[in-house]
């Protein structure tokens, strides 16, 4: 089978979101399944470690697609006219978009629904753009994939798509997220926190995310508690961060909350598996990564309990009302004075993780392939 792949957010060094979940469905797919041969769709020069195969042909269509009428030529030609090219059997697009002007069977991830529900959250030039195509891209597309539950269901109640069109499958963990000695443990809070103990966000630092409001939470928790941890806010500014940053100005111990930018690969798991607590307070998510990544390597995870991030924390999180910074100042607390919850929350963290497989990821997307061209 002759399956093209839209690989645009393999980027190296800058793997986030898109990018992660390419990288570790398409790789396997790859490696799995030998006897498939693969195009992978770039958008610019790409680096070689993402051609994971001899089985891999890998082509650089024009132009570099980063804004809507770019997204249109790269997908609605650029895109057709590959397809035709290397005689593609199916396309798979894992980024929320797809090609319309294509006959070839396509099968689409999508992540969220955040252009229709929170269109203030997207950059005003992709607004009206996002919001006018991705219903058209789910009537398009063959069979859709999502990443939990209530994407599905939002995805059926929201846009009217049977649920028969809809897979939805949690994603994974990279391997190298895992518990970290005492040593280990003490080498990184050396190296980022002085040697204390921190709460850790890792996300993009942007509005939906809650920044703002964990900022204020830990301001205060450090107020009422006297405790001498820090917070540790991992990912690039992204845009609409005023907010965010007047929460760090205002802060009394903004000396303790460090912002460390873009975090790689190597040190991601590292920082994750380090800290008294993840924290992931977001507003709305389509899957919640950072909760996964925690429960892998030991560690209590606070959350919201809006959106997916009850589905996948299950009774592995203390979960939080994301809008009050009350709520999200006594979780801190809690989990700092409390042993015995933590404990406890690393413990249910165990049983839980055992939901989030790439590899069984990366074979419900290979099935689906095979059922939109007719294999299944």
């Amino acid at each position: 089978m002759k399956i093209a792949v839209n690989t645009r957010f393999l980027l190296s060094g800058q793997l986030e979101g898109f990018g992660w979940y390419t990288h570790e469905i398409v790789s396997r797919m790859v490696r799995n399944h030998p006897e498939d041969q693969f195009y992978f769709f770039f958008d610019r020069p790409y680096d070689t470690r993402f051609v994971y195969g001899p089985n891999v042909t890998p082509l650089v269509l024009f132009p570099p697609a980063r804004h809507p009428f770019l997204f249109d030529w790269w997908f609605e030609w650029s895109v057709p006219r590959a397809l035709k090219r290397c005689g593609a059997d199916v396309f798979f697009s894992p980024d929320s978009m797809c090609s319309l002007r294509t006959g070839v069977p396509t099968v689409m991830t999508c992540h969220d629904l955040v252009p229709l529900h929170f269109p203030e959250q997207v950059e005003r030039r992709h607004r009206a753009f996002l919001q006018r195509k991705l219903p058209l891209w789910f009537e398009r597309a063959d069979h859709l994939l999502t990443v939990s539950g209530f994407v599905k269901d939002d995805m059926v109640n929201t846009c009217g798509i049977s649920p028969d069109k809809i897979t939805a499958v949690y994603n994974g963990c990279r391997d190298d997220f895992r518990p970290l000695s005492v040593a280990q443990i003490g080498e990184i809070r050396s190296k980022y926190s002085s040697g204390q103990p921190y709460f850790f966000y890792a996300g993009a630092i942007h509005p939906r995310k809650n920044v703002h409001r964990l900022i204020e939470a830990f301001d205060q928790f450090r107020l009422d508690t006297g405790a001498g941890c820090k917070l540790l806010l991992a990912g690039r500014f992204a845009w609409q961060t005023g907010e965010i940053r007047q929460a760090w100005e205002k802060a009394r111990f903004r000396d303790d909350i460090l912002f460390l930018g873009y975090v790689g690969a190597e040190e991601l798991p590292l920082l994750t598996g380090a800290a008294l607590a993840s924290t992931y307070i977001s507003l709305s998510e389509g899957f919640g990564l950072p909760l996964a990544e925690a429960m892998a390597c030991d560690v209590p995870v606070i959350t919201s309990d809006v959106s997916c991030l009850p589905e996948v924390a299950g009774d592995a999180a203390l979960l939080v009302n994301p809008f009050e910074t009350a709520s999200i100042k006594e979780s801190l607390r809690n989990i700092y004075e409390n042993e015995k919850l933590r404990n406890s929350l690393v413990a249910r963290g165990r049983v839980r993780r055992g939901e989030f497989s790439w590899d069984k990821a990366a074979e419900v997307a290979r099935e689906a392939v095979c059922r939109v061209q007719g294999y299944v």
